[in-house]
């Protein structure tokens, strides 16, 4: 079965902007709505996030379950980033997945807007420079179809991690580290917001999720779930982390 999470970081401020994340372990490693939301709010914007995940869900499991529908249904979201498995668009798992994929972003995309939300597809990664270029190349592809804005961040993933060496990259079976992490949350910052966020360090004070997180049923069923596996408790990004971070998402 697939849970949702929600999580809650950032000002409660009357109004914050409300954003739901759907994806996978690649979504919840890390914690990027968390790193997200104290981004934000550090550079004083107040958000509200959400995350429906499960390890090694598509897009497709998301729409033929219902779980999106009914999260739409039972609260108003201002944005839906929409994460797919790694390599999906890029048929990495055969024709099948492909075209579902493809179908699901369509799919999804009509539900969020018919609930006054916008999508946002954030893209995945491949390390293999061809596979990058074709990953990025297959997303893109997608999300044009679909007038889906897209956050490409396979090549400078790739860029930061033969740049920085003391970055923390990739962590066990290719998922995320932190520092690709603040990566993802500082360019959808820039695409959400039109302008990059001041480099400081930044507090992140919630769950720092591994690959094989859980997430438990609640009880009642109205109640948010709570994590049931989570590693640390934050994690504190350094001034230099979050510079370098800027810097690859301005492309210097």
């Amino acid at each position: 079965m697939l849970y949702t999470l929600a999580f809650v970081a950032g000002a409660a401020a009357p109004g914050p902007t409300r954003i739901l994340f759907v994806g996978n372990s690649l979504t919840y490693a890390g914690n990027l709505p968390a790193v997200f939301a104290a981004l934000a709010a550090e550079n004083g914007k107040a958000v509200q996030t959400g995350l429906l995940v499960e390890g090694g869900a598509t897009l497709t499991q998301w729409l033929d379950s219902g779980a999106v529908q009914r999260a739409l249904a039972g609260r108003h979201y201002d944005y839906m980033v929409l994460q797919e498995r790694g390599d999906d668009f890029a048929c990495g798992f055969g024709p099948k997945a492909c075209s579902d994929s493809r179908r699901a972003l369509h799919e999804l995309a009509r539900v969020v807007r018919a609930h006054g939300a916008r999508p946002i597809l954030m893209g995945t990664y491949q390390t293999a420079p061809a596979a990058s270029r074709n990953i990025v190349a297959a997303e893109s592809k997608a999300s044009r179809a679909n007038d889906v804005p897209y956050v490409a961040i396979s090549g400078r993933f790739n860029e930061g991690h033969e740049r920085f060496a003391h970055a923390d990259g990739f962590a066990k079976a290719g998922h995320p580290g932190h520092d690709p992490v603040l990566l993802e949350a500082v360019l959808l910052y820039r695409h959400l917001y039109g302008a990059l966020p001041q480099a400081q360090g930044l507090e992140v004070r919630a769950p720092m999720f591994g690959p094989g997180g859980r997430f438990a049923p609640p009880a009642p069923p109205s109640e948010p779930l709570l994590p049931a596996v989570a590693l640390a408790g934050g994690y504190d990004y350094s001034r230099n982390e979050l510079a370098h971070a800027i810097e690859l998402a301005n492309g210097r």
